[in-house]
């Protein structure tokens, strides 16, 4: 990867900086383990003990860090400074170019500008791939789904029919979208499944990690909002509707016809039943089992969930009644 100077960074993340312009940085680490010509980051104050023992050729901080040893570039948000700086800089991941003469292509797909696909992938009848979307090898699209300009899809996904998928998503390996939702009829001792023929629709920017599973709708639609980003090995039921801007962290399993509002953060190995309603702005801790419906920014936590702080008094209440005995 190619150097950058230092002035171009600064001048890029809008920083403050008083050290020399014309250091040169060849890439991003950790403060541990940084050499003398990378750039690292403090956004965690558990970690500025390394700020005196680092290598770092410069240091993003925040205005509350003190001292200045000629390195700090002062930001407003460290994290996301160090995020944009590797985006535009240094994430330079191999993607295919070109259509693979090993894909194949259905004569009815529709392809915009400078779309690539890799070997062994197959398109179907009537897909419609934007502009600058990057299909990796051994990936699955069903007809009629739709894609966005600048998605990528990595290997081994599987696309249902007529999935409608935003822009500039990114969709990781292992990947399923819009496989049928869990749905039976129970007659006669026995149960009989109910065909699902609603879809899936993804919003905007939104990113799926591996292994991840979206339920198409029994009926309408299951929908992801803009920006969401979903973590590895979650799964979504059928008509799950997500809001924009949520976090879904690994594991989270959200069972069919519940609704997330906007902005609401889901911490790992979480669990939502069936038919709630989850308001704006809802913090959900890990391995919490959310069975009832939650207003706007609440905090819940425990098994079952309930708000932080009669959780917490519970908890303190236990640990005396244990000291007593």
């Amino acid at each position: 990867m190619p150097a950058v100077q230092i002035s171009e960074i600064v001048a890029f993340t809008g920083g403050r900086y008083s050290g020399p312009a014309d250091r040169m940085i060849d890439g991003v680490a950790p403060l541990a383990g940084a050499g003398e010509a990378q750039l690292s980051f403090l956004s965690n104050p558990k970690y500025a003990a390394q700020l005196a023992s680092t290598r770092a050729a410069a240091i993003f901080v925040s205005d509350d860090v003190t001292g200045d040893d000629g390195r700090f570039i002062r930001v407003a948000n460290p994290y996301y400074a160090m995020a944009s700086v590797v985006a535009k800089y240094f994430d330079r991941r191999p993607m295919p170019s070109g259509i693979s003469s090993l894909a194949s292509i259905a004569a009815a797909a529709t392809l915009g500008a400078n779309v690539a696909i890799g070997p062994f992938s197959t398109i179907a009848d009537g897909v419609v791939l934007g502009d600058g979307v990057v299909i990796f090898q051994n990936v699955s699209i069903e007809a009629g789904t739709t894609i966005g300009d600048g998605t990528i899809v990595y290997p081994q996904v599987s696309i249902y029919d007529r999935s409608v998928i935003g822009k500039r998503c990114i969709i990781h390996s292992g990947v399923v979208i819009g496989a049928d939702g869990y749905g039976f009829a129970t007659e006669g001792g026995r149960h009989h499944k109910i065909p699902q023929i609603g879809i899936v629709r993804i919003g905007d920017d939104v990113e799926i990690g591996a292994g991840s599973t979206i339920d198409r709708a029994a009926l309408g639609e299951t929908t992801i909002g803009d920006g969401t980003k979903i973590d590895d090995q979650v799964m979504i039921g059928h008509n799950v509707k997500v809001g924009r801007h949520c976090l879904l962290v690994a594991q989270v399993g959200i069972a069919g016809s519940t609704e997330l509002g906007d902005h609401v953060v889901v911490a790992g190995q979480s669990g939502f039943g069936g038919h709630l309603t989850i308001g704006n702005g809802v913090q959900v801790a890990a391995k919490s089992a959310v069975l009832d419906d939650v207003p706007d920014g609440m905090k819940v936590m425990g098994i079952p969930a309930v708000p932080f702080r009669e959780f917490a008094r519970r908890e303190a209440m236990l640990r005396r009644m244990a000291k007593k005995k």
